[in-house]
């Protein structure tokens, strides 16, 4: 008997919802009704087509076992994955890349409003890259680290540098297995080279580059992009903000930046704040200026200056149907062709700054760090010109509380003082069983499944649990619009999590970031095996990485270096190599015996939930740990949170984080 499918519901969000009831009423295409509308190639979708050369498609399905070439279905499966992997790490890599000629322009003072923001994590990255600081100017520090860092992608021999950073016994399991990556373009290109027709027809040596190429991705493109971050915009503390569509204002010129990178948004912050271009708001009939975000630029300004994120990934559309959006300004990555077109039928201006991108149907400004500053205001100022053009609106009241921005410099800090930061208290936690185990819950929304549902309801079973859950991207911005990451969810902890949580000031759900910042979960491991206590190495550690609802080749790449890098890594959604068991074998079971870590597709979250839970408590029997056991936990502290949930929201996030005025 077939199985039945179930009836897809689009969002568990409400806001979403309600502009989805927009939507239908007003007869504009959105990616949720075009989902419903396209039905996905049941053949592509699980990796049983191949169209590398000119003699396909070729497509393995019924008695047809091989491609005109020859290909098995392994093989063909094993092509299309590295592929993801390699366009996942080109889109990394490329962000890094960007950042870094933005560092070398800024010391050559020829990077308009930009300095270096934090000193001492320039210090820090130079020190990582062997370069020299002693009684050097900070601006000669930041053109050899941003030359060195360029360095890193076009480099043809060697090691990548930050993958020194990595703890002894990887980094000796890379160089054993031949796997360590030289430099971020090389094996990008040799992906795309391996996986040309008639090249590299071995699965499981296919799928061997692409773990050298996700390092070179992980340990490579996106960890310099976050420490260069870091560097040029400053390293990131809690911040207080709200998110949700509810965070657009009715009565100011609303701004919403999309898209990935931090030059263009951060620059766009400050001209936002700008009292001149405020004023000209006023002029215009406006009480001001509400900037706001979308995807992972919005992390980016989330977790540095305090700006509410209108949404995730689904919500760029939605965005538009409110019709109080002026402009949205979008640089690179996960934005929609379909804003072009839907922009006409609204007063809003979509705008293009980046020379990669455009998208038709859009205004194209292109943004030059040389006149940032100048170009962010005259981008601000056409929004500002736009306001009086604005027709019917409609803004759903959802938003919730945030508290974002949680750097492992921050947790090593909170959880060790400003004098002796440490992981030891985190350890002891795990150690103790307190804190069952850690989860990252990162990636995208897909409008093949219902939008944050996957992410909700794990990250819910998951702290309930007591695993202590980090996010990034837009699960993420799933996980603030929901409330997750303000200080009341300490009360959906488990009792031992609970503890830990109202002991160091910390919820259960910590915000880490931008996508490119899953470099930081890969420093948290780290320096959790490295503390002691928890085994050697990550793929020692309580530890899962989740992605719920992924949809692009970056999610792939990211979820390919954390299994490279020893963790459990688990995706939702579907599985992009299904049909081939050999490829599948080898993803699971043959890199776990390799690398310690392996990757895994489960459908449902409740599976994904039942099988974290369970590589948890496998791995704390292995480490000798005291069994799980909630029961001990929850009479040290509880009291205190009733008290706390009767403040406002403000002054409840004063009693925890200390962040009044912020």
């Amino acid at each position: 008997m077939a199985k039945k499918k179930k009836t897809l519901i689009p969002s568990i969000d409400p806001a979403a919802c309600e502009m989805l009831e927009v939507a239908e009423a007003c007869g504009a295409s959105t990616a949720f009704s075009r989902a419903v509308e396209v039905k996905p190639c049941p053949i592509g979708e699980d990796g049983k087509c191949c169209k590398i050369c000119a003699m396909g498609p070729c497509r393995i399905v019924g008695k047809t076992t091989r491609g005109v070439c020859g290909a098995t279905l392994g093989t063909i499966a094993a092509r299309n994955y590295a592929r993801m992997v390699a366009g996942g790490a080109s889109a990394h890599s490329d962000h890094g890349r960007d950042l870094a000629f933005t560092l070398i322009a800024i010391a050559d003072e020829e990077a308009q409003g930009y300095e270096v923001r934090d000193v001492n994590k320039l210090y820090e990255v130079a020190g990582h890259l062997g370069i020299p600081t002693e009684e050097r100017e900070t601006n000669d520090i930041a053109r050899d680290v941003g030359t060195k860092a360029l360095e890193q992608f076009g480099q043809q021999r060697g090691e990548i540098i930050y993958t020194a950073r990595a703890t002894e016994k990887r980094q000796q399991i890379w160089r054993d297995l031949g796997i360590m990556p030289r430099g971020v373009d090389r094996e990008v290109v040799e992906t795309l080279h391996r996986t040309h027709e008639g090249v590299d027809l071995e699965p499981e040596h296919i799928l061997d580059h692409a773990l050298r190429t996700s390092l070179a991705d992980g340990w490579g493109g996106s960890m310099l992009a976050t420490d260069i971050s870091d560097i040029i915009f400053g390293t990131p503390n809690p911040v207080q903000s709200e998110a949700n569509l509810g965070v657009l204002k009715d009565d100011h010129v609303n701004i919403l930046v999309h898209g990935h990178e931090p030059t263009l948004s951060d620059m766009i912050v400050v001209a936002a704040l700008d009292p001149e271009l405020i004023e000209y708001a006023k002029s215009k009939g406006a009480k001001g200026i509400q900037l706001a975000g979308i995807c992972c630029t919005s992390n980016e300004i989330l977790m540095r200056h305090g700006v509410p994120p209108a949404g995730n990934f689904l919500h760029q559309e939605l965005a538009i149907l409110t019709g109080a959006v002026e402009a949205m300004i979008v640089d690179v990555q996960c934005i929609m062709q379909s804003l072009g077109e839907l922009t006409q039928d609204y007063h809003t201006e979509l705008i293009t700054t980046s020379r990669k991108a455009k998208v038709p149907g859009a205004v194209h400004m292109e943004f030059e760090e040389h006149r940032a500053l100048d170009a962010a205001k005259e981008i601000v100022r056409r929004a500002i010109d736009n306001y009086v053009n604005r027709g019917k609106t409609h803004i759903p009241e959802h938003k919730s509380g945030v508290v974002a921005g949680f750097s492992h410099e921050y947790l090593n800090y909170m959880l060790g003082g400003v004098s002796r930061g440490s992981f030891r208290p985190l350890n002891d936690a795990v150690m103790a069983g307190r804190i069952r185990g850690a989860a990252g819950v990162v990636g995208c929304n897909n409008a093949r499944v219902t939008q944050d549902e996957g992410i909700i309801n794990t990250i819910r079973e998951l702290i309930a649990n007591d695993v202590l859950v980090v996010v990034t991207g837009c699960a993420a911005h799933a996980s603030a619009k929901f409330g997750y990451l303000s200080p009341e969810m300490m009360e959906s902890a488990g009792p031992g999590l609970k503890e830990i949580c109202e002991t160091i000031g910390i919820p259960p759900v910590i915000h880490l970031g931008s996508c490119v910042d899953n470099a930081r979960i890969l420093t948290v491991l780290t320096q959790m095996a490295t503390e002691g206590g928890l085994g050697e190495d990550i793929d020692d550690l309580p530890a899962v990485g989740i992605c719920p609802e992924y949809m692009c080749e970056k999610a792939i790449a990211i979820g390919t270096y954390c299994v490279a890098s020893g963790a459990y890594v688990l995706f939702g959604v579907g599985n992009p190599v299904g049909a081939s068991d050999e490829v599948n074998h080898i993803i699971t079971e043959v890199w776990e015996k390799k690398v310690g870590g392996k990757l895994e597709f489960a459908e449902e979250w409740q599976e994904i939930v039942r099988r974290s839970l369970e590589h948890i408590d496998k791995k704390r029997a292995a480490l000798g740990l005291v069994e799980y056991d909630a029961s001990k936990w929850g009479r040290s502290g509880d009291h205190r949170m009733p008290l706390l949930l009767e403040l406002p929201f403000e002054e409840r996030i004063e009693a925890v984080y200390g962040l009044a005025g912020k």
